[in-house]
């Protein structure tokens, strides 16, 4: 994991939030909803709670969906115990909190506070897996042969204890160590062996940092963080349970999937042929993630090329069925079909999959609240997929602009991630000719006009940070 940090001074995201038209809390029967079923019992469910789960979440994290717990098997293989927060054990299916979370659609992440989906009493409380509580969950076991082909899949209502909330960064300090809890010391021996499978199958995952706003103090800091190998590891195990969700709702041909056609072959083509010029080694028979996955995206041509494949992962998006099969259900970024299913907590889609999850697995009807939410829910998931998006975004734009805004005028080192098309390409008409680059300090993304080659280093001018427009440009100097 690398991370960069710049600090920037004291910055208002609130004309952003009013900007995007986010809540600022709940409707007062909304609140009260949550409130009693946060102070209600724990409906009657298996009782799990002597299997040692933790949670692996972001260190300021508190809206915990998932917990695990990894064993090997008796005579070979592994045995993956995952238990998702029950958000349908708190929420009523037609009641008031129901309504504002199908208006909310999911948590949307802002530095100065998110806006949640589901009220702090349940996302931060009472239906976060947080430790030693016991909590409502759907647990999910399943079993995988020592190749990491799932061999058995069983899902069940329980109550579970979590005994420790872990994060990212102490936990790859104890991979690295060699000195890995109990619960998770298989995790990075499963997470390599998963994400080879998916590499042979056809995965395709972009590397490439991300850069995120953090409080420091009074002020902000501007992050740029790669994800470390145990982070990708922990990522496998949802993404495992995310294909076994797929699995049993196309076998009972009723469900909601995420999916997101395969990469085009003329794309990869063109894609192939801008591996040379960056220095990026492609050899024969090796697939598009085989080839994404050898990168390191510190360099700046192999960022370029990493920048250049994400035009390979287009068209996400959420699909319902309901008797006939989608002709397309796979993801592409997967190569396989897949479900969202482990976020509950902060997304309205998976309560519902997990709940026709549930009913298939028993072999019981869907129920109707499920069951007739399906065909609404692909609307109402990309359209708060744009808002949460254009906040990640407009915060990062702000705070880029906010930092920068003294400092007009300089010069900077700067990666040519991207340039624009040609003239008889996709390029907007009358835009002077430019592209994307990445600064190393401070870790800024932004516009720059000029002539650019691809994949190179260049000095950049700063000729507009304006915190108002939430604009950075840079000239090629």
């Amino acid at each position: 994991m690398v991370i960069r940090r710049v600090l920037a001074p004291r910055i208002d995201f609130g004309a952003l939030r009013r900007e995007l038209g986010l809540p600022e809390g709940f409707p007062a029967a909304a609140q009260r909803e949550a409130d009693e079923a946060a102070a209600a019992p724990l409906p009657a469910a298996a009782d799990r709670t002597d299997i040692p789960f933790v949670t692996v979440d972001p260190a300021t994290s508190r809206d915990l969906d998932q917990a695990m717990h990894l064993s090997r098997r008796p005579g070979g293989g592994y045995r993956v115990r995952y238990a998702i927060a029950d958000v349908a054990a708190h929420v009523r299916p037609a009641g008031p909190l129901a309504e504002e979370t199908w208006r909310r659609g999911q948590t949307v992440y802002l530095p100065d506070g998110n806006v949640p989906l589901h009220p702090h009493a349940l996302s931060e409380g009472a239906a976060s897996l947080l430790p030693d509580a016991d909590r409502a969950a759907v647990l999910w076991t399943i079993d995988l042969d020592a190749d990491g082909e799932t061999v058995a899949v069983a899902l069940e209502r329980a109550r579970v204890r979590s005994r420790a909330k872990l994060d990212y960064v102490g936990v790859q300090r104890d991979a690295d160590a060699g000195r890995l809890p109990e619960p998770i010391a298989l995790l990075p021996e499963l997470g390599t062996l998963l994400t080879a499978r998916g590499l042979r199958r056809g995965a395709v995952n972009l590397p490439l940092p991300e850069q995120d706003v953090e409080p420091d103090g009074d002020g902000w800091r501007l992050v740029l963080r790669g994800p470390g190998p145990m982070e990708d590891h922990n990522a496998q195990i949802s993404l495992l349970t995310g294909m076994a969700a797929a699995d049993i709702m196309l076998a009972g041909r009723v469900g909601l999937l995420r999916t997101m056609p395969p990469p085009r072959p003329e794309a990869v083509d063109r894609l192939r042929l801008a591996a040379a010029p960056l220095g990026v080694d492609w050899p024969a028979g090796r697939s598009v993630g085989e080839v994404l996955a050898a990168l390191d995206a510190s360099r700046p041509r192999a960022a370029a090329f990493i920048d250049q494949a994400a035009e390979l992962m287009r068209g996400a998006a959420y699909t319902a069925f309901d008797g006939e099969l989608p002709a397309q259900p796979e993801h592409g970024g997967v190569a396989a079909a897949y479900a969202h299913v482990t976020a509950p907590l902060r997304r309205l889609a998976d309560r519902y999959a997990t709940e026709v999850c549930l009913a298939l697995h028993e072999g019981r009807e869907v129920p109707d609240w499920a069951r007739t939410a399906l065909s609404k829910l692909p609307e109402v998931m990309a359209s708060t997929d744009r808002t949460a998006s254009a906040a990640t975004r407009g915060a990062i734009e702000l705070a880029e602009a906010v930092l920068l805004e003294h400092r007009v005028g300089e010069t900077f080192s700067a990666a040519v991630l991207d340039v624009d098309a040609p003239p008889n390409g996709n390029a907007k008409p009358g835009r002077p000719p430019g592209g994307t680059v990445a600064l190393d300090e401070p870790p800024v993304r932004a516009r720059c006009t000029g002539e650019l080659p691809l994949g190179e280093r260049i000095r950049v001018r700063l000729v507009t940070a304006d915190p108002t427009q939430r604009k950075v440009l840079f000239e090629h100097a």
